[in-house]
Parts: C-alpha cells; sequence; structure tokens
C-alpha cells in the first residue's frame, strides 16, 4: 500500500535553460467529483492538476510532449466513476487515472478498472483504511498511490488532539459511507481506550436537505463537543442544526473541513472552540507559490479548498514521473513515481522555473526529489499530521503530531 511521510524543507527556487518545446500530447485522465456531495473537493482538485501540468508544459513539457486532461465527473458516486475510468481506459488508453477524490469513488476505480488493467492511479485525498488492507493483500497491481494518509492514522491523530484540548465527552456524526465507518471506528478506538467518552454515534446518508433529526439525536447524553465527519456542503449544514439546537459550540473536525466556505457557511462567530488535524506539515517552498497562484489560475477558488494542495501534488508527481519514464507507458511510470520523490535527489518545488530545473536534471540522468504544497512526499511510509484550530474565521496551524507520536500512541493502545 502507498502511503506518504510528509517533512519541511524551503529551497530557493532555481532558474533552469529552457528546454525544447513539446512536440506532442499525453493524455492523463482525471475522475473528479465535480457534482455531488464532494463538489467542492472535485472542483478544486482538477483545477490543482490542470495548474500543475501547466506549470510543467510552461517549463518544457514531459517526455517531449505536452500534459493534457481528459477530465470525467464522477457526481460522487462509485458507480459513475467506474463507467468513466472505463471509458479513459479501454477507450482513450490513458497511461495515468488521477482520482477519485473520495475514497467511495477510488475503490471502485481501483478495484474494477486500473488495477485489472494495470494503469496507474493516484488519489490526492482517499485516505480509507481500505485502501491499504487491499494493497496488503495483492489487490492493487501495485498501480495505486495516495498523496494523503491513511484515516487508521487520523483516527488516531484525531483522538488524541481532541483530548488534549479537553474534549473528554464527545458526541459523532459522520457520513455513511467507507469514509466515515473507518475514520470513526479508528477515532473511537483510540479516544475511548485514551479516556475519552463517546455519548452516540449517529451516521447520516448524504444530499439530505435537513439533519435536525441527526442533530437531535446526537445532543442525548449531554456531549461537551461534536466529532463531525463529513464534507463541506453536508457539514455545514450539519454543524448549523446542531448549533441552531442547542449543541454545545466546541467541535472537532475532519480535514475535509478545513475550508474557508464550511466557515462563511455556519458562521465564524460559532467556531471558535473549532479543531481539527489534516495529513500534511508546515509550508514549503511549494506552498508559498501554490498560494500565490492558485487562486487566479482555478477562476476565484480560494487555495486552502478541500484537496486543492494535494492534487496539485498529485499532478506534479505524475508529471515528473512521466518525464522520468520517458514515455507514455502505464509500467514505467509506475516505477518512476518513487523515483521522482525519492531521499538523495535533489529538491524540487512547484511551479515553472523548479520544473524546468527537475526536467532538466532528469535529462541528464540525475534524481529529482519533489517536495510539494503538503510537503516532501515518501511513498510507504506513515506521515505526521497538522493540528488546527478555527479562530476568528481563519484556520490556524497549532502545531503538528509526528510519525513517532502517532506510532508511539497506537503502540501504547495495543497493550
Amino acid at each position: 500500500m502507498k502511503r506518504i511521510l510528509l517533512t519541511t524543507a524551503l529551497v530557493a527556487a532555481v532558474a533552469a535553460p529552457a528546454l525544447p518545446a513539446a512536440a506532442c500530447d499525453i493524455t492523463v485522465g482525471l475522475v473528479m467529483e465535480l457534482t455531488g456531495p464532494a463538489g467542492a473537493y472535485g472542483q478544486a482538485g482538477a483545477k490543482a492538476v490542470e495548474m500543475a501540468f501547466r506549470d510543467v508544459n510552461d517549463a518544457g513539457g514531459a517526455a517531449g510532449c505536452k500534459l493534457v486532461t481528459d477530465t470525467r465527473d464522477s457526481q460522487s458516486q462509485g458507480t459513475v466513476a467506474v463507467d468513466q475510468a472505463t471509458q479513459l481506459v479501454n477507450i482513450k488508453k490513458v497511461p495515468v487515472v488521477i482520482g477519485g477524490i473520495i475514497s467511495s469513488v477510488s475503490i471502485p476505480i481501483l478495484t474494477s478498472v486500473t488495477a485489472p488493467a494495470g494503469v496507474v492511479q493516484v488519489s490526492p485525498a482517499s485516505s480509507s483504511p481500505t485502501l491499504t488492507q487491499l494493497g496488503r493483500q495483492g489487490k492493487t497491481n501495485g498501480v495505486f498511490f495516495r498523496t494523503i494518509t491513511s484515516d487508521a492514522l487520523q483516527g488516531t491523530a484525531a483522538a488524541k488532539y481532541a483530548l488534549d484540548q479537553g474534549l473528554k465527552k464527545i458526541a459523532i456524526i459522520h457520513v455513511n459511507n467507507d469514509f466515515g465507518v473507518n475514520i470513526v471506528r479508528e477515532f473511537s478506538a483510540a479516544y475511548t481506550k485514551l479516556g475519552g467518552t463517546i455519548t452516540s454515534t449517529t451516521p447520516y446518508n448524504e444530499q439530505q436537505a435537513s439533519y435536525s433529526a441527526e442533530a437531535s439525536a446526537a445532543m442525548a447524553g449531554e456531549p461537551e463537543a461534536l466529532y463531525l465527519v463529513s464534507t463541506p456542503v453536508d457539514g455545514a449544514t450539519i454543524a448549523r442544526a446542531w448549533i441552531s439546537g442547542g449543541g454545545a459550540q466546541k467541535l472537532l473536525l475532519n480535514d475535509g473541513m478545513n475550508s474557508a466556505d464550511f466557515i462563511d457557511s455556519v458562521g465564524a462567530q460559532y467556531l471558535n472552540d473549532a479543531y481539527g488535524t489534516s495529513s500534511g506539515t508546515s509550508k514549503t517552498a511549494s506552498t508559498d507559490y501554490f498560494y500565490g497562484a492558485y487562486e487566479t489560475f482555478s477562476g476565484g477558488i480560494k487555495p486552502d479548498a478541500p484537496a486543492a494542495d494535494r492534487s496539485y501534488d498529485a499532478g506534479a508527481i505524475v508529471a515528473l514521473a512521466i518525464a522520468k519514464a520517458g514515455k507514455a507507458d502505464a509500467a514505467a511510470i509506475k516505477a518512476a513515481i518513487p523515483q521522482v520523490v525519492a531521499e538523495g535527489g535533489t529538491p524540487i518545488h512547484a511551479g515553472k522555473a523548479e520544473f524546468a530545473k527537475a526536467l532538466q536534471l532528469i535529462k541528464d540522468g540525475k534524481p529529482v526529489k519533489y517536495e510539494g504544497v503538503i510537503g516532501p512526499v515518501t511513498f510507504d511510509q506513515y506521515g505526521p499530521f497538522r493540528l488546527w484550530r478555527i479562530q476568528d474565521g481563519k484556520v490556524t496551524t497549532v502545531g503538528e503530531m509526528s510519525a513517532a507520536e502517532v506510532d508511539q500512541t497506537r503502540a501504547a493502545l495495543a497493550k
């Protein structure tokens, strides 16, 4: 299974000689949740991948070619995603599919399309432990990568963080899908073993007009706080129902709630005791570049939009892997992906100048190590988590939980 280790590094951008203009096109398939409950994720993610490809193309292209996307809407549904991915793989013959964003889309694409076909799949944000299990069972054919850590780890990190903030008696409302069920299972096991009390666990189905019934059910047992595992649109509706019904204005949130749209929809005045975890670390030179350029490129989508940062990294890694492979061949690209983020390579950051530098190094047969918007990415390792809270309408990073801390916590809980 492919997982990530995120650390921080700052290296100044270095200009490189211009490379020859691309003379051909290489199409990469995108299956993104452009509509449906996860539409905010997919729209932001698709634009971020396009921006990464724009930057690589401006730097000279990959393997002598211009990278182009064929973007399909999964509608946040696994069955639709499989149909779209099948068309991309069987008809368009793409060597790589980027997507989905949510696990309930990525998993059926992997099991039904990309793994059987041997086509590389890179998910920017699918964090379900089921993907880890599939890898361990040998069912991914080695083609699956993701630029996010497993929810098995996020659940543990969130449990410890909640208790560290004094949230000792908590209710849970979660989306009733693979992502929500898995992260809540991991969180609940860790939280109760660490001494916390869960007063209730309430699943919900997506895209309901009202969640008043779920909010009322979660208030039983007089919880001190709510752990809300959701997506931004439904999450905002649930949070409003919870607060208007008299629920405590103390919230623990999953990474998808790290969103300006979520804050605006709920109301900043109600979220000053809201806390959350996200995979990733402190900013890097790539972070600075992305936050300075993405909103303009995307036509107004904020750079902190869910999945935007890690989608840029997914696009950048795929592009550099194609350059390293030297051709649009799935097997060669699969082998190249770990090589463009490996230790020992020259650090490379986001943007045209950095990618031009990377492409020249690859052309010269020298190793590169892409250090992304969410931090340097190393597959097959666990990664730390960024700890944040919302204050005065803004998300503020308050610390990190290292891989060692997560491992120590998990080891202690296993005794």
